[in-house]
C-alpha cells in the first residue's frame, strides 16, 4: 500500500514529470533508425551474408540495382550510365561500354549475352553501390538516378523495393495510429460505463506507447513492422490493464467515501492482477526473441517492453490522471451496455455436452488447415506490396521483357585457375533457367584479352582476392525452380572452388526460408513451454495449464488455418508472429474465468455454480478485452497497402474474437468435464472434491 499512497500523493508530479520525459521520447524516436530490408536480420554466419560482406569489403560493391532504360541511342545510354557514375555512393555502373568502345557493334557479342541484355527497343544495365542495400543513402541514391532518368528509366532491385517501401510505411503509419485509436474509443466508449474515460485511458496509454518508442534508440535500429505494429499492439494488449484498474476504482467508491483512498486500495489490487496477467503476454513476445530470423528478437523486445511500460503506466500515470478528472468522469458515467450474463452462462452450461463434442470435432480440421498454411506461406518480400509502385513495374518489365526473375552474385577465390573458371562458367550456363553468365572471362575474352585491360576496367569485376560473376535466372525470387537452380548452382562452384560464395536476392531468401522454418517449431514451442509453467505457478496447478492451453491453441489452429481453407496465402513472417502474440495476448481470457472458477470452489460451491459464477462475471471483461484488440487492428489490416502489416492485423483481429469465443464456449464446458482431476491436481482445490453433488448442479 506505500507504493499505492504515494503515487495518490505525488499524482500532480507524476503528471509533469511523464510531460517533461516526452521531450527525450521524441528525441528518441526522431533518432531510432528503421530498417526496410528484411534480408538484414538472417544470420550472420550464413554463407550469403559472409558474401555480402565480402563483396563490400573487397570490391566496395553493398547494394545491387538492374536498370531498364527504353527507347535510347546507344550514343544516350553511355552518357547516363557516365552520369548515374556521379551520384553519390554509386560505386560502378555497367554496361556495353564498360568493356568496349561503342565503335565496335554491340552485336559482336555473344547472342545468349546480347540477348539477355536487350531487346528491341531497351537495354539494361547492373548499378553497384559503395553502401548496403537499405542504407539510407542507398536509398537517396536510387531516388536521384529516378530523377535523372525520368520516365524512361525503371530501377529494380532490393534497394529500390526498399525505397518504395519506406516511402509508403511514412505515408501510412500516422494513419495506422489514428484508425487503430478511433476504433478502440469507439468501442470502450460504448461497452463501457463512461464517455470519458476511454479518453483517460488513451492518454496513459499513448504516453507509455511515446516512451517505448523513444527508448528504442537504445537498440539503434528496428523494422519496419515493428515500428508500425508495436503502437497497435501496445494499445490493444495494454488496453485491459487499464479497465483492470477502472473497475477496481469504481467498485473500492462504494466502500471508500475519500476517493483518493479508493484509488489507493484499487491500485494495491490492480497491480497484483496486471503483473500476473503481463506476464503470460511478456513471455509471447520473449519468445519471439529466440528466432535465428533476428525480425523476431527486434519485435520481441520492443513489445515486451511496451507491456511492461503499459504496466508501469496503468498503476501511476492512469490513477493521477483518473484523480485529476475525477469530478468530470462521475458527470460522464452512463449505464452500460452490456447486459448481465446469468442467462446465457447457465444456458451455456446446460449444453456443455454439446460443447466438448463441438470441440473435439472442431481440433482434426482446424490442426489440418493450420498445417498446411504453414507450408503455404510466401517468402518473395516484393509480394506484399502494392503492384503499382515504381519498383513493381520495373520487376514486371525485367520479367516480360527480358526473361528475368532474379540477378544472383557469384564470388570466385582468385586462386581458381582460368581455365577452371571457364569450365565453371561453362556448366552455369547449361543449369536450367540461367539466362546469362557475366564475368570477364565470358565477355572481355571474346573481344579483348584480360591482359590489355586498364586496371580501371578490370577492378569493376576483379579484385586482390575475388572475381565477381553475375547470373541472370528467368526464374522469381523464392520460387522452387530457383531454390533448385541456387542448389545447382552451389554444386558447380564448390567442385571448382570450394570457398567460393554464391549471393543475391534469391539465395539470401533461400536461407530465409530455411531459417524461418526452423523458428517457426522453435519459437511455437518455446512460447507454449513458458506460458505453460506460468499458468502452473499462477494457478498452482498441474492440469490447468492443459487445459487454458488447448483452448487457446484451438483458437490458435482455426485461425492460421483459415487460410489455407479460404485459399490464401500469408507472407512468411505472420504465423511465426501470430501463434506466439496470440496465445501470449489472449490466454489472459481464460486465465480470468478459471481464477474466478477457483475461488467459487474454494468457497465451497459446487462445480455448476462455480463455472456459472465465473463465466458470468468474466464475459463482459472478456467482451471488451476482445473487442479492444479487434477494435485496434482490424481497421488498419482494411486499411494497409502493405500486406505484411495488413495479414498480421487481420490475424490478430480475428484471432481476438476467435480466443474469445473459444474461452466463453468450451473452456467452461472443460472445467464442467475435467472438475474433479483439477481439484485432485490443484493446491487448495482437494477439499472441495464431493463425492455426491446435486444433479440439478450438472444439468
Amino acid at each position: 500500500m506505500k507504493f499505492s499512497k504515494a503515487v495518490v500523493k505525488l499524482r500532480i508530479p507524476i503528471i509533469v514529470l511523464c510531460a517533461i520525459l516526452l521531450i527525450p521520447s521524441a528525441i528518441g524516436m526522431a533518432n531510432t533508425r528503421i530498417n526496410y530490408d528484411m534480408l538484414n536480420y538472417l544470420p550472420e554466419d550464413l554463407e550469403t551474408i559472409v558474401g555480402q560482406n565480402v563483396l563490400l569489403d573487397d570490391f566496395g560493391k553493398g547494394a545491387f540495382s538492374m536498370i531498364i532504360l527504353e527507347n535510347m541511342e546507344a550514343k544516350d545510354v553511355s552518357a547516363l550510365r557516365q552520369k548515374i557514375e556521379t551520384v553519390d555512393h554509386v560505386e560502378t555502373v555497367i554496361w556495353y561500354d564498360s568493356f568496349a568502345d561503342l565503335s565496335i557493334p554491340m552485336e559482336m557479342l555473344p547472342d545468349n549475352l546480347y540477348d539477355a541484355f536487350n531487346t528491341e527497343n531497351a537495354t539494361m544495365m547492373a548499378v553497384f553501390f559503395d553502401s548496403g542495400t537499405s542504407a539510407d543513402v542507398t536509398m537517396d541514391a536510387i531516388r536521384e538516378i529516378r530523377s535523372i532518368c525520368g520516365k524512361q528509366c525503371f530501377v529494380s532491385g532490393m534497394s529500390a523495393m526498399v525505397t518504395d517501401l519506406k516511402d509508403l510505411c511514412e505515408q501510412e503509419e500516422p494513419i495506422y495510429v489514428g484508425i487503430a485509436v478511433v476504433l478502440a474509443l469507439i468501442v470502450m466508449m460504448v461497452l463501457m460505463d463512461n464517455w470519458i474515460i476511454p479518453l483517460v485511458f488513451l492518454t496513459s496509454i499513448g504516453v507509455m506507447i511515446l516512451f517505448n518508442l523513444g527508448s528504442n534508440i537504445v537498440l539503434g535500429e528496428i523494422s519496419y513492422i515493428t515500428k508500425a505494429l508495436s503502437a497497435i499492439l501496445q494499445l490493444a494488449v495494454t488496453m485491459d490493464y487499464s479497465i483492470f484498474l477502472w473497475h477496481s476504482y469504481e467498485e473500492e467508491k462504494v466502500h471508500n467515501e475519500n476517493h483518493k483512498d479508493a484509488m489507493a486500495v484499487a491500485i494495491s489490487k490492480t497491480l497484483t492482477s496486471v503483473v500476473g496477467s503481463s506476464v503470460t503476454t511478456i513471455a509471447g513476445f520473449i519468445a519471439l526473441c529466440f528466432m535465428s530470423f533476428t525480425l523476431g528478437k527486434d519485435l520481441g523486445i520492443v513489445m515486451a517492453k511496451g507491456v511492461v511500460l503499459g504496466v508501469i503506466g496503468c498503476v501511476t500515470l492512469l490513477p493521477a490522471l483518473i484523480l485529476v478528472f475525477d469530478k468530470l468522469l462521475e458527470r460522464a458515467a452512463h449505464k452500460a451496455i452490456i447486459p448481465k450474463m446469468d442467462k446465457l452462462s447457465n444456458g451455456l452450461l446446460r449444453i456443455f455436452p454439446v460443447l466438448l463434442i463441438i470441440f473435439a470435432f472442431l481440433i482434426t480440421p482446424a490442426y489440418y488447415g493450420y498445417s498446411k498454411t504453414n507450408n503455404e506461406v510466401y517468402y518473395k518480400i516484393s509480394d506484399s506490396l502494392p503492384q503499382d509502385l515504381d519498383y513493381a513495374i520495373a520487376n514486371s518489365k525485367l520479367e516480360e521483357e527480358f526473361g528475368m526473375g532474379a540477378t544472383h552474385m557469384l564470388l570466385i577465390n582468385t586462386d581458381t585457375s582460368a581455365s577452371d573458371v571457364r569450365k565453371m562458367l561453362n556448366e552455369m550456363e547449361q543449369v536450367d533457367g540461367v539466362n546469362f553468365v557475366l564475368g570477364l572471362e565470358s565477355v572481355v575474352g571474346s573481344l579483348i584479352p584480360e591482359e590489355m585491360l586498364p586496371d580501371s576496367v578490370v577492378s569493376v569485376l576483379k579484385s586482390d582476392d575475388w572475381e565477381l560473376v553475375l547470373i541472370g535466372s528467368a526464374y522469381d525470387v523464392a520460387s522452387d525452380e530457383v531454390n533448385a537452380q541456387v542448389d545447382s548452382l552451389n554444386t558447380i562452384v564448390k567442385k571448382y572452388d570450394p570457398q567460393g560464395l554464391l549471393i543475391g536476392e534469391a539465395p539470401c531468401t533461400k536461407d530465409m526460408i530455411e531459417v524461418t522454418d526452423h523458428d517457426f517449431r522453435v519459437v511455437n514451442l518455446i512460447s507454449i513451454l513458458a506460458i505453460f509453467v506460468i499458468i502452473a505457478l499462477v494457478e498452482k496447478s498441474i492440469s490447468l495449464p492443459f487445459i487454458l492451453i488447448s483452448v487457446i491453441e484451438l483458437a490458435i489452429f482455426i485461425n492460421l488455418g483459415l487460410p489455407h481453407y479460404l485459399g490464401t496465402s500469408l507472407p512468411f513472417i505472420a504465423p511465426i508472429c501470430i501463434s506466439t502474440i496470440q496465445l501470449g495476448a489472449t490466454v489472459d481470457y481464460a486465465i480470468l474465468l478459471t481464477t474466478r472458477y477457483k475461488s467459487e470452489r474454494v468457497e465451497g460451491k459446487s462445480k455448476f455454480d462455480a463455472v456459472k459464477t465465473a463465466l458470468s462475471t468474466s464475459i463482459p471483461s472478456i467482451l471488451v478485452s476482445g473487442f479492444g484488440l479487434f477494435a485496434a487492428t482490424f481497421g488498419v489490416a482494411v486499411y494497409s497497402d502493405i500486406e505484411m502489416i495488413s495479414s498480421i492485423c487481420m490475424l490478430l483481429a480475428r484471432g481476438a474474437m476467435i480466443s474469445m469465443l473459444c474461452v466463453i464456449l468450451f473452456l467452461p464446458a472443460l472445467l464442467m468435464l475435467c472438475d474433479k482431476l483439477i481439484c485432485v491436481t490443484t493446491m487448495g482445490l482437494k477439499k472441495c472434491i464431493s463425492k455426491k453433488e446435486e444433479i440439478s448442479d450438472e444439468v
